[in-house]
């Protein structure tokens, strides 16, 4: 099995304007096996087509550059790269595993803007929510709060794919033996 702990960054603007749909522009992977050891890391910008050009307000938060997305692949071909290195092209056993249900949404949302089959990202799992119930919190927290609350340093950018995804990786393989998928 692979698990596949991964962190997407999307276009943002502050408030919620009119028009704006968002669109993924960072996809961030750690690919661990069934002990949690790492066995492979993915990182590639993702060129929008809707809104192609980045608000001051999504470079502030994520540190992704206009010039990162002007350079970076269309959609199509950054995530048949991510398909065939989750396994999925090899049909390979492969759970996706985000902090929280956005990234899953995203996925399958960019892939029917680009005529695409978003059915491979339904092998998933909501670390964020599992984490609530396993820790008995009364509300869910953000990820670099569960870090910090397992003793662990928050490494990189925040707001970053692969920084995140790193980071998620160890709350991961700190409870690798309780996740329900």
């Amino acid at each position: 099995m692979n698990f596949i702990i991964f962190d997407l960054e999307a276009t943002c603007w502050n408030g919620n304007p009119m028009g704006k749909v968002n669109e993924i522009i960072e996809i961030g992977a750690i690919r661990l096996d069934r002990f949690g050891e790492v066995t492979g890391e993915f990182n590639r910008f993702i060129k929008p087509i809707l809104n192609p050009n980045l608000s001051a307000f999504c470079t502030e938060l994520t540190s992704i550059t206009q010039k990162q997305i002007d350079k970076a692949s269309p959609f199509q071909e950054v995530i048949e790269e991510f398909q065939e290195w989750i396994g999925f092209l090899d049909n390979e056993n492969y759970l996706l595993c985000s902090w929280g249900a956005y990234d899953r949404k995203m996925l399958i949302q960019d892939c029917t803007l680009h005529d695409l089959d978003g059915e491979w990202a339904e092998q998933h799992i909501n670390l964020k929510a599992q984490y609530k119930e396993i820790n008995g919190l009364k509300k869910a927290i953000g990820l670099k709060r569960a870090v910090q609350k397992n003793g662990f340093e928050f490494e990189g950018t925040h707001h970053r794919g692969i920084d995140d995804a790193y980071n998620l990786a160890k709350i991961f393989v700190e409870y690798i033996d309780s996740w329900k998928y």
